[in-house]
């Protein structure tokens, strides 16, 4: 008797494993995980508004956006600082910071100040100013995922090492 139901047990399952039912639906097709990148611009900020527009392609809606002001170049490596940057003038008693704000599809990289008026401001802090605006996916989940180690914002060499950012050939925006 053990036999028998050993048998029937043993037909059973190969009956039942080898059936097939009709194919599914297909799935969704697959997508490239998010990429993080960076592009400069150099701008003079003239009034009424000391402020720059500058139009992004490619960004999604949840993506985020960091802006570096370049604070001095030399042969050896470019320092970027993150944006907002406060200077004083008049002793400290006057203030001026580079600040920015962003959208799906753009940066407006803008001067406020305590100054009554900006036109006063060095023209070494208003004429050709470049900038980084560096692009970070917001789905960061997949990028999570890749490494546990935070980016130090700050640092613009570890945002770019941490998003493995070529800045080698970097895209100038006018």
């Amino acid at each position: 008797m053990k036999k028998i139901l050993t048998l029937f047990a043993v037909v059973g399952l190969i009956v039942f494993s080898s059936c097939e039912g009709p194919e599914g639906p297909p799935g969704q097709n697959g997508f490239d995980a998010p990429i993080a990148f960076v592009t400069e611009t150099t701008t003079d900020f003239v009034g009424p508004n000391y402020d720059k527009n500058v139009s992004l392609t490619g960004m999604l809606s949840g993506d985020n956006i960091l802006v570096y002001e370049l604070v001095s170049a030399s042969n050896e490596a470019d320092r970027w600082a993150l944006l907002p940057q406060i200077y004083y003038f008049s002793n400290g008693t006057e203030t001026a910071q580079y600040n920015f704000t962003f959208s799906k599809n753009n940066v407006r990289i803008f001067i406020k100040g305590s100054l009554s008026d900006l036109s006063g401001l060095p023209s070494s802090f208003t004429t050709k100013k470049t900038f980084r605006i560096v692009i970070i996916p917001g789905d960061d989940d997949i990028n999570a995922k890749k490494s546990t180690s935070k980016a130090d914002y700050l640092d613009y060499n570890a945002v770019i090492k941490k998003y493995n950012i070529d800045d080698s050939n970097v895209k100038k925006l006018n």
